[in-house]
């Protein structure tokens, strides 16, 4: 079965849409990663934050207001018609909802339970759903009115890459006709507090896979695409989701497999169920976080699974890492990478870690090079030694 990829609604760091975040992502430019105040005491990390003003959740939806839901509705009203005729043609029982996300409306609910802490008791807009996993499906659910499969999952920064892959098992068992499906996560103090109190954050922008690197930014991002198992051609090329592997190495609650072992399953995975050789991926989108196990890790991973090398980047430094959408997000960051024959850049300072073996680093203005059919890869790798590679590419 070709899991047709039809629509792509996406907001993050770069900017809001394919057209303004293209432009951004693949002039190596970030307009929303900044330092920012009042997320970590006595720090100011930068952040990758949507700009501007989010769309209001609707008054009849007032229980689902969260950042997190207007990042997601941002998305959604991006491609809202391509939704809507999807519903119509197949019915809302036959449409499918599959996100991801690690943060759910859980920075709405610190803050009231601050303010039940201080005041001894909830203020008024308190719904204790906002910070349910599943609070991002029920809001789309019930915006869209939906009555097919709708679900969250929550394996960290794979839980997108994980939506994406049990989105087209969706179709293939005939559960659905469509899925809606791809990742949410909002700028948290929880997290970003998390990443702080492990030594994880970088104080300025994350140099991935350099000497000097220090740690990760966080970013906030929103993503959606349409899958079906037909193609509605609204793309001169089709696009598809080709392959996808998963593996657990379970080594460390947060720490990777040294040897990259887990990695390395998930990538042959992905190649064995697209049918393809190492050879002939024409590009990877690293999970390249910038700290010092995870880069380590791919490097040795990277060169086993492609001893002859392929263009490599790491859009961590534009996007910041997403979380629970980055799986989406870079995947969404393959799929402009097909419709504008580019990649994005490799942004770091140059200076390369002796310790770890040499990728092929994409710079400014690389186009996409390939002959016939494309073929891009896209890894995501997660605590508990969570591992996921995506295979996008032209539609058979």
């Amino acid at each position: 079965m070709t899991a047709y990829l039809n629509a792509l609604g996406l907001t993050c760091a770069l900017g809001r849409g394919q057209a303004e975040v293209a432009r951004a992502l693949f002039a190596g430019a970030s307009p929303g990663m900044r330092p920012q105040p009042g997320w970590v005491p006595e720090r100011n990390p930068p952040v990758g934050a949507v700009p501007g003003d989010l769309p209001e959740i609707p008054e009849h939806l007032a229980n689902h207001r969260s950042r997190n839901n207007q990042l997601l509705l941002d998305a959604a009203l991006q491609i809202e018609p391509q939704l809507q005729a999807a519903i119509q043609r197949h019915g809302a029982d036959r449409v499918a909802v599959v996100l991801g996300t690690s943060t759910s409306g859980i920075d709405e609910a610190s803050g009231h339970i601050a303010a039940y802490l201080r005041d001894g008791q909830f203020p008024p807009d308190y719904r204790y759903g906002q910070q349910e996993l599943n609070a991002p499906a029920d809001f789309l659910v019930q915006w869209l009115q939906l009555s097919g499969p709708a679900y969250v999952i929550s394996t960290a920064c794979t839980s997108s890459a994980r939506a994406l892959m049990s989105a087209r098992r969706l179709l293939d068992l005939g559960l659905c006709d469509a899925v809606i499906c791809g990742g949410v996560d909002s700028l948290c103090k929880l997290t970003l507090n998390g990443f702080s109190a492990l030594e994880a954050v970088a104080q300025e922008r994350c140099n991935p896979f350099s000497r000097n690197r220090q740690g990760i930014n966080i970013g906030e991002a929103a993503v959606l695409f349409l899958m079906t198992r037909e193609n509605l051609g609204e793309q001169a090329r089709p696009l598809a989701l080709l392959g996808a592997g998963a593996s657990s190495d379970a080594h460390h609650i947060s720490a990777p497999e040294p040897s990259g072992r887990g990695a390395i399953d998930a990538m042959n995975k992905a190649l064995r169920q697209a049918g393809l050789q190492a050879h002939q991926v024409n590009y990877l989108n690293l999970h390249g976080t910038a700290t010092q196990h995870n880069d380590a890790m791919e490097s040795l991973a990277v060169a086993q699974v492609f001893p002859a090398g392929l263009p490599c980047s790491s859009t961590k430094p534009l996007s910041g890492h997403t979380l629970g959408a980055a799986g989406a997000l870079e995947a969404a960051f393959c799929c402009l990478s097909l419709a504008e024959n580019a990649v994005p850049p490799h942004v770091w300072d140059g200076e390369a870690d002796a310790s770890l073996p040499t990728l092929d680093w994409v710079v400014p203005g690389q186009p996409l090079a390939a002959t016939g059919s494309r073929h891009l890869m896209s890894n995501s790798f997660a605590f508990g030694g969570n591992n996921v590679s995506l295979i996008i590419g032209d539609a058979p």
